[in-house]
């Protein structure tokens, strides 16, 4: 169990931070049957970009920090510390699992380290959780509205999947260190 702790909260740490990276926030959405298609938009928590064609990305980095909107501000924020306490996360359950303390009155053994792993894994996934799905609450909330133009309306991009499927893994992780 603890190995299988060990192997959610890594991989929940790798996708949160590819989530954190990856331009495809939200992406550009293709809507009233048109099929002749030239541009993708992507954009991201660091940057935008247009592919043309899918020949041809170009990516441009957010110019000011101070320009850019509170939540997207906020996310990154969240993001990054996310991104840092998936790491420490992740040291202390490998220091958890390799110290784990084995006696006779105590068969299954105990660690402070997997403890704090736990708790360290849930606190990290609640992270992630909330600008995802604060995001993808977004982007669906303005698709639906007919007030927003058509060229705004975006889709789902492939980073909020990850970030999800990595909030699953290291809350799943966190749950298993804090039964021990």
């Amino acid at each position: 169990l603890q190995i299988t702790g060990l192997i959610f909260g890594g991989v929940g740490m790798v996708g949160t931070l590819a989530a954190t990276v990856m331009p495809q926030w939200r992406v550009s959405a293709y809507i009233d049957g048109n099929i002749v298609v030239f541009e993708t938009i992507w954009e991201g928590l660091w940057m935008d970009c247009i592919s043309q064609l899918g020949i041809r990305l170009q990516c441009k980095f957010y110019d000011s920090v101070l320009a850019l909107p509170p939540p997207l501000e906020a996310f990154r924020a969240l993001m990054c510390i996310a991104v840092i306490l998936s790491i420490i996360s992740f040291l202390m359950a490998i220091v958890g699992v390799k110290y784990t303390h084995r006696t006779k009155e105590d068969p299954q053994g105990i660690s402070i380290f997997i403890l704090a792993a736990g708790v360290a894994f849930l606190l990290t996934g609640i992270l992630v959780l909330i600008p995802v799905s604060w995001t993808g609450g977004s982007i669906i909330r303005d698709f639906y509205d007919p007030e927003v133009p058509v060229p705004l309306k975006r889709e789902l991009g492939a980073a909020l999947f990850v970030g999800w499927v990595s909030t699953a893994l290291l809350i799943a992780a966190g749950a298993m260190y804090c039964s021990f």
